[in-house]
């Protein structure tokens, strides 16, 4: 068995893409059986900035390009979470205990017929816009205390995007 205090945390960056009725991009996940929802997000790759990481894996999981995104906020530091004992050595090539995550809002500038999931190397089955507060209830439960804080964090600048004329 694998001892997950000897093994590193994954270094990932993430997205909360907002449109301007305040609402937020979730999908679901398409390697998963759980009806989990969540942010697209995803490894930072080496020498890669977060925010860099953040764009490209937005247009890997929902085929939306940095011309239809405007950055509104940024989370301060790194958030992170534990993989459950029953994934450990299983994900990642056992490789990881967990994420530690950057995460960005964005404002989304395009149309829902500018999101498409069924990118070259797909991640999710589905998409919705959720109300920002549901985001918790809609992610895995070893992820759901990083969302809450992400809720925290962005109420404010979600709040104030949102109000844009």
């Amino acid at each position: 068995m694998i001892d997950p205090d000897t093994l590193p945390y994954r270094p990932c960056a993430g997205v909360m893409l907002a449109n301007r009725q305040g609402l937020v991009f979730v999908g679901q996940r398409l390697d998963s059986t759980l009806e989990a929802w969540q942010m697209p997000q995803g490894g930072i790759d080496p020498g890669e900035a977060p925010r860099d990481a953040a764009v490209r894996e937005l247009r890997e999981e929902t085929g939306i390009g940095s011309h239809l995104v405007e950055p509104i906020a940024e989370a301060p530091g790194e958030l992170r979470y534990d993989l459950p004992d029953d994934l450990i050595g299983k994900v990642w090539k056992g490789k990881w205990r967990g994420q530690r995550q950057r995460w960005f809002l964005y404002g989304f500038l395009g149309g829902d017929d500018d999101i498409d999931i069924m990118t070259p190397e797909p991640e999710f089955r589905a998409w919705r816009w959720a109300e920002p507060h549901h985001l918790p209830e809609l992610i895995v439960g070893f992820k759901r205390e990083i969302y809450e804080e992400l809720v925290r964090i962005f109420e404010r600048p979600l709040a104030q995007w949102r109000d844009l004329p």
